[in-house]
């Protein structure tokens, strides 16, 4: 039995590249679908319902995909084919989603907007999953704190230059940002068109820059934890969910928490911007004013990947000096006072400020639990695991989506800006439990 290579800084690096990529994709669905989807006619209280297609996707895609990579190898690899496959389809589906009106001599674009919707976040899922497993497939045990923080340091990278092209686009190179009725803005339009474009760059700079390890060499890397799941090799999904580490479950509590906040801010950020500091009414949905907030919310989401993107270079030394678990909950403490700042604020530009927070936690969020978990679970079902594992993120944003429009309407009057404030309490109970984790590694 061998140990795998250390890595220098510059492999891990072109390891998760394509991290890079694929969030661009992710910040600009986060920031802008619930503008599409307004653009293009729905109805404030089922924004959250058409989000449902994002989480739903995930639950389905990610165990499925990582189950399957698990068992691949062909001329592309292990993890590659699935990351490669879905990163082409999800090229598709940024086209098509901004460019719904185009079919309405067959279906109302809304319809079809939600079904490229489905289609996006499935595809960035079968990219997204085999990147996770690739991190934890190519570095030693003891590189695995610095892996994922650069994988988190990438995925911020990317959020941030996602979320503040439409602004960009509109405010230094003149790109319109308004349309008619049941369009959507050219400048959401082009910036799905770039964003295709750097989603397949990075992704194929992760393919030709990084050699993963054949099924051969994997077995020299076993570990005693995947010698002994050997024998359980072919069991089926339900006895790998029953055996799954005592961890998984602690840390899905915490992550049900984290995910229901984050899925209410997705859906609901640019409407809460709009009411509360644009004085825009609820039904109001393709105005200047409105479209204006929505540009301001993907400045502010670019902010808080940025935030993300620094706090997670600190990540490694504060684990150090406190612990995963210490970390994990004051990040995402700090991340439920920013949002329920942005309820106290009157000043759109200070909700920066609230987005430091906000950051802290999606760096914390991205990386922590997966670190936490690649330690407790064999190597070779690690597809599987965090295909699972999944779950925790995609069933507290199917709850969030089920509830969201319900608490809108009859908590606080559609008022969306409280909805945040709901966001922040979650974040801060998902701190409190995650003290109970039992991680024993530094």
């Amino acid at each position: 039995m061998s140990k795998k290579p250390t890595l220098s800084f510059w492999q891990i690096w072109n390891v998760s590249f394509g991290f890079l990529g694929v969030q661009f994709g992710f910040a600009l669905q986060n920031a802008n679908v619930s503008r599409i989807l307004s653009n293009l006619g729905a109805d404030l209280n089922n924004i959250s319902l058409f989000w449902l297609a994002a989480p739903i996707m995930g639950l389905i895609v990610q165990p499925i995909v990582g189950s399957a990579s698990d068992r691949t190898w062909n001329r592309l690899g292990r993890r590659f084919p699935y990351i490669l496959g879905g990163a082409l389809v999800s090229i598709a589906a940024m086209f098509f989603m901004p460019n719904a009106s185009i079919v309405t001599s067959v279906m109302p674009p809304l319809i079809f907007g939600a079904m490229m919707l489905a289609l996006m976040d499935g595809s960035f899922n079968v990219t997204f999953q085999p990147f996770r497993s690739l991190v934890s497939d190519m570095l030693p045990e003891e590189q695995k704190n610095v892996g994922y923080s650069i994988q988190s340091f990438l995925i911020n990278a990317g959020a941030v230059l996602g979320s503040v092209l439409p602004y960009v686009l509109t405010n230094w190179l003149g790109v319109s940002n308004v349309a008619p009725d049941g369009e959507v803005p050219n400048s959401v339009i082009w910036s799905f068109y770039i964003g295709g474009a750097v989603l397949i760059s990075s992704v194929l700079v992760t393919i030709f820059t990084t050699k993963e390890y054949s099924p051969e060499q994997m077995k020299e890397f076993a570990e005693t934890k995947d010698v002994e799941a050997e024998v359980q090799t072919k069991e089926g999904f339900w006895s790998v969910l029953k055996n799954a580490p005592k961890i998984m479950w602690q840390l899905a509590v915490v992550q049900f928490f984290a995910w229901f906040a984050l899925y209410l801010m997705w859906a609901y950020c640019t409407s809460g911007v709009a009411q509360h500091y644009w004085g825009t009414a609820p039904e109001d949905s393709n105005s200047q004013a409105f479209n204006e907030a929505g540009n301001w919310v993907g400045i502010i989401f670019g902010a808080y990947g940025l935030f993300a993107a620094l706090y997670s270079l600190l990540m490694p030394k504060l684990i150090k000096m406190f612990s995963r678990k210490v970390v994990y909950a004051a990040s995402l403490a700090a991340g439920g006072l920013g949002f329920i700042s942005m309820v106290l604020f009157k000043d759109p530009n200070m909700l920066i400020v609230s987005m430091i927070g906000i950051g802290i936690a999606w760096a914390a969020i991205l990386a922590l639990p997966f670190a936490i978990l690649s330690n407790a679970i064999p190597q070779k079902k690690t597809g599987i695991y965090m295909g699972i594992f999944n779950f925790t993120v995609s069933v507290p944003q199917i709850m969030s989506g089920l509830l969201g429009g319900f608490i809108l309407k009859h908590a606080f009057d559609n008022n969306a800006i409280y909805i945040l404030a709901l966001s922040g309490v979650s974040m801060i109970l998902g701190g409190i439990f995650a003290m109970t984790i039992k991680d024993n590694v530094k």
